[in-house]
């Protein structure tokens, strides 16, 4: 199954549109998990088991991985994923940006070590960028447009021809880049009139949404600009609220992440229909 299926079956299967970013601080881990060697392991598929029933993806940050030296334990998270709940997307959030033979390697690296259905990509290198990832003509491709964090607006408001830049590049994506059905991009709950002017431009396709939760993006504004007609097209990504939803909460913590979690879902559907 493709990733534009599966992510379709997700948002119908566990009527959500909730992504979960799996963003490991050992910082915030419960005092039980910490100075343990799997303690990153062992947090995640906590998280995991307690929220796959309210999740339309699952989307682990790469960095916050890597900056531990904890690729190996990320290897065993997506393989628990992918074997587990092979029905939920797996999406890397890596947001690389590099051509030819270099981006074939981060493309090795997200579809063919890490399993995942979908990668996150910078364009500002332009298509021969991006083209190396869709060799894997059934992954997703989620190209960043109109991101959550205000100094994007330094460039992506950049006057192209009469549009900010983040129009343009959404205009190329749905018009041009999209080969193999498979592309999404990245738009910012924390910009909700952005988002409706996206989601005009690109039709059904699908939207990665960061910024609800801990950066303070409203859930309203943001199901109510950002749906399809269906009442979908999203996956809203929340981390940090959900992860360390109670980080005194010892042996709790996955209860805690399940308690926000549902109640982001539940927040969301509300503005759906």
């Amino acid at each position: 199954m493709n990733f534009i299926d599966k992510l379709s079956a997700a948002w119908t299967t566990n009527n959500s549109l909730l992504c979960v970013g799996l963003d490991p601080d050992l910082s915030r881990f419960p005092s039980h998990l910490q100075g343990q060697p799997d303690a990153i392991v062992t947090f995640c598929k906590a998280i995991i088991d307690a929220t796959a029933d309210l999740a339309c993806a699952f989307k682990p940050q790469i960095a916050y991985f890597a900056a531990l030296g904890a690729e190996a334990q990320l290897e065993q998270i997506c393989h628990y994923l992918r074997n587990k709940y092979p029905h939920i997307p797996l999406v890397l959030d890596a947001k690389r940006g590099d051509i030819g033979a270099t981006a074939h390697q981060y493309a090795r690296e997200a579809f063919d070590r890490y399993g995942a259905d979908a990668v996150t990509v910078n364009p500002y290198m332009g298509f021969d960028s991006v083209e190396p990832y869709m060799e894997w003509a059934d992954r997703g491709v989620i190209v960043l447009c109109r991101t959550s964090n205000a100094g994007g607006s330094d460039l992506q408001f950049l006057d192209v021809g009469g549009k900010p830049l983040y129009q343009h590049v959404a205009r190329l994506v749905a018009e041009k880049w999209n080969r193999n059905g498979q592309c999404a991009l990245v738009v910012g709950a924390t910009f909700p009139e952005e988002l409706a002017q996206v989601r005009a431009i690109v039709g059904d396709m699908p939207l990665l949404v960061p910024g609800v939760g801990a950066q303070g993006g409203d859930v309203e504004a943001t199901v109510r600009a950002g749906k399809t007609a269906g009442g979908a097209g999203m996956m809203i990504n929340s981390s940090r609220a959900i992860l360390y939803a109670a980080p005194q909460a010892g042996e709790d913590f996955a209860a805690a992440a399940r308690r926000v979690a549902m109640e982001t879902r539940d927040a969301i559907n509300r503005f759906r229909g």
